[in-house]
C-alpha cells in the first residue's frame, strides 16, 4: 500500500538514508561501549563499568527508536553488521586500550554521532518531519550531555 504522510517518497528516501546513518553510528557505538563494559580496568573500574553498562544500555534503546521510524517512512532499516561498518563514522576498537583512552574514544563516538544526527536535521526540517526532527534533536540532547560527562572525567581540577 503506498504511502501518504504529506512527504514525498523522494524526501522520505533521503531522510531514511540519513537516519541509516545515525543507526550505524548508534549501533557501532553501542558496541564499542558495551566492549568497553565488559573490558575496563583500573582505579576507576566500578564507575566505568556501571557508567558504561546505563550508556549501552540507552544505546540499544535508541537503535529500536531510529529502525522504527526508518519503517515509518517507508523503507527498510539496515540490520548487518557490514552495512554499519560501511555507513558509520565511527570506528570499532579492536583491542582494549586503557580506561583513559576508553573514555575518549566514548566522547568522539558520542559526538560524532551529535553531528551524524545534526546532518539530518535540515532535510527533516525542509519537509516537516516533524517525528524525524523530535527524534533527532533527542539524541543531540543524550549524545551532547553523555559526551560532557565522559569528558569530565577527564579534566583535571
Amino acid at each position: 500500500m503506498a504511502i501518504d504522510i504529506g512527504i514525498s517518497e523522494e524526501d522520505r528516501k533521503s531522510i531514511v538514508e540519513g537516519l541509516s546513518r545515525l543507526l550505524s553510528d548508534t549501533y557501532v557505538l553501542y558496541l564499542k561501549t558495551h566492549n568497553f563494559h565488559w573490558n575496563v580496568t583500573g582505579p576507576m573500574f566500578r564507575t566505568l563499568h556501571l557508567m558504561f553498562e546505563e550508556q549501552y544500555n540507552e544505546l540499544a534503546l535508541a537503535v529500536d527508536l531510529i529502525a522504527e521510524r526508518i519503517r515509518a517512512l517507508g523503507f527498510p532499516a539496515p540490520g548487518a553488521y557490514a552495512v554499519y561498518a560501511r555507513l558509520s563514522s565511527i570506528k570499532e576498537e579492536e583491542g582494549v586500550p586503557g580506561a583513559e583512552d576508553m573514555i575518549r574514544q566514548l566522547v568522539e563516538g558520542q559526538e560524532a554521532v551529535t553531528r551524524t544526527a545534526r546532518s539530518v536535521l535540515p532535510l527533516s526540517d525542509k519537509v516537516s518531519d516533524e517525528p524525524t526532527t523530535d527524534l533527532l534533536t533527542q539524541r543531540m540532547q543524550v549524545h551532547e550531555k553523555t559526551a560532557w560527562m565522559l569528558r569530565s572525567l577527564l579534566e583535571d581540577r
